[in-house]
């Protein structure tokens, strides 16, 4: 069983590093492209930055939107007391550490939430939210199809919740996301990974996406393997991609690897 790990470059690095070492044939598959802001769009985050203090809180939807919205910070910037940093898991709240932030500041699901998701984060940290405060939501700027601007259904939710609850909400893009640009060698290894004995672990709806649009005329052979999912709705946008088969993990590495033993015992006993 070969498990393609499609996380943004980094972070499907480590992940399918880790997975080796667990003992599983680990392919890092990259199908989430994060590129930085044109200069001209940097602005608005050099803007956040200078009323960082009018915010109750700031959202940053991944780790990615971590790195590139501090990547704005001004020289000597310090973070104001009384703003909450709001992570969506482990993954984004290491990063916030990593850039000094304390631990006090940060709020985000518990380790071993159920889900690690938007509707979590707002069970652990909604009920600070009074009429009338603003938060702020750092994400990515998507450039795939026709939906250019998309927030994603996890963003959407969280600022639906907050207008409902009396909130002032903000967004703003912090990097741009989109399908990698692949060229003949890396799309012939790409094509060389499907087939029944693959597993293809989502942690984004995009990535599937990406992948039918990179190798259309493989569509029949990639839909052979097993998707496995981190969140619902993923698992949703696999199945409505026609996997043959699709299974949920619970998000995070242990998650994972209980969910990818237990498909490796289902193959073994049908073999």
């Amino acid at each position: 069983m070969r498990v393609v790990v499609t996380r943004p470059a980094a972070e499907s690095q480590a992940w399918s590093q880790a997975l080796r070492l667990a003992g599983f044939d680990a392919v890092a598959l990259p199908l989430i492209a994060i590129a930085p802001l044109a200069d001209e769009a940097r602005q608005a985050l050099r803007d956040r930055w200078g009323s960082l203090a009018d915010f109750r809180a700031v959202m940053f939807v991944s780790a990615a939107a971590v790195q590139h919205f501090f990547a704005a910070a001004p020289a000597g910037w310090r973070w104001p007391g009384a703003t909450r940093a709001w992570s969506p898991g482990p993954g984004t709240s290491a990063v916030l550490l990593g850039h000094g932030l304390p631990a006090t500041v940060i709020d985000a699901p518990a380790a071993d939430a159920r889900q690690l998701d938007s509707e979590s984060l707002w069970d652990a940290a909604g009920a600070g939210i009074a009429p009338g405060e603003a938060v702020l939501i750092v994400r990515g700027a998507r450039q795939s199809r026709e939906d250019a601007a998309s927030a994603g259904h996890g963003r959407a939710w969280m600022s639906e919740r907050l207008l409902q609850a009396g909130a002032r909400v903000d967004t703003v893009a912090a990097y741009r996301r989109g399908a990698p640009d692949w060229n003949t060698d890396q799309a012939t290894a790409a094509r060389a990974l499907a087939g029944s004995d693959t597993v293809w672990l989502f942690s984004n709806s995009e990535a599937i996406e990406h992948l039918f649009d990179l190798l259309p005329s493989d569509a029949s052979a990639l839909r052979l393997g097993t998707a496995l999912s981190t969140h619902p709705r993923i698992a949703l946008a696999a199945t409505a991609a026609g996997f043959a088969r699709t299974e949920l993990a619970q998000p995070g590495m242990e998650g994972v690897l209980s969910a990818l033993r237990g498909l490796d015992r289902s193959i073994e006993s049908t073999a």
